[in-house]
């Protein structure tokens, strides 16, 4: 399996290029920025988060204050809106009531303590919190998403249905935790979804197309 997810990047990564992820200016937008890509595409987070920027509200204390209704309207463009409005709040009261509304207290704790805190919050999980985990806070945490599923169920390498965290797995017991890597090798996984691992795959023009060999 080692030998098989190596060259499942390599492919990829030549393929691609490096992708430079997360597209954010600080780690606070990032963590925004995974809350808000639920359920949508990047372009319309984009939006939202320029929304955001606009009104200078892109810090805690101000996300803090804004009532809910309004912030609900300025990120109207990322879909869900009063719902994630609800999840944006609960959020950032979280990092208020419980490390006095600072990143660094929140970002000192070990990764399992990060990862258990983040997924208590209403509204996170699994993939928003390890998007924070790898993206915002630096911490070699892969992050699975629908395309990790698709592709590697095209490719007969997991099984239907398997959950969230034997899938993860995978990846984490088989690779060096490194978060370069593991950031490099997820936003490859999501570009070859976009393009090629679709709902109607386009699989001869595919990176991945004979992967994997056999070992």
């Amino acid at each position: 399996m080692k030998k098989r997810l190596m060259d499942m990047y390599s492919r990829l990564f030549s393929f691609f290029g490096p992708q430079n992820w997360w597209p954010a200016e600080t780690p606070f937008e990032v963590m925004i920025g995974a809350i808000l890509t639920q359920n949508t595409n990047w372009k319309n987070v984009e939006k939202a988060i320029e929304n955001l920027k606009k009104e200078g509200l892109l810090s805690v204390s101000e996300l803090h204050s804004i009532r809910e209704q309004e912030l609900a309207s300025l990120i109207r463009p990322a879909g869900y809106y009063r719902m994630k409005a609800k999840r944006l709040k609960n959020f950032i009261s979280h990092i208020v009531e419980d490390h006095g509304g600072n990143l660094e207290n929140l970002f000192s704790l070990d990764t399992e303590s990060l990862r258990k805190e983040l997924l208590s919050i209403k509204g996170i999980g699994p993939e928003t919190a390890d998007s924070i985990l790898l993206y915002a806070a630096k911490r070699p945490v892969f992050v699975v998403d629908s395309y990790t599923y698709r592709i590697l169920k095209r490719h007969n390498i997991i099984w239907d249905d398997i959950p969230y965290d034997e899938l993860q797995r995978i990846f984490m017991e088989n690779l060096p935790h490194d978060e370069s890597l593991f950031n490099e090798f997820h936003a490859l996984i999501v570009e070859t979804g976009k393009h090629f691992c679709k709902k109607r795959p386009l699989c001869k023009a595919c990176p991945l197309n004979g992967w994997p060999e056999d070992e």
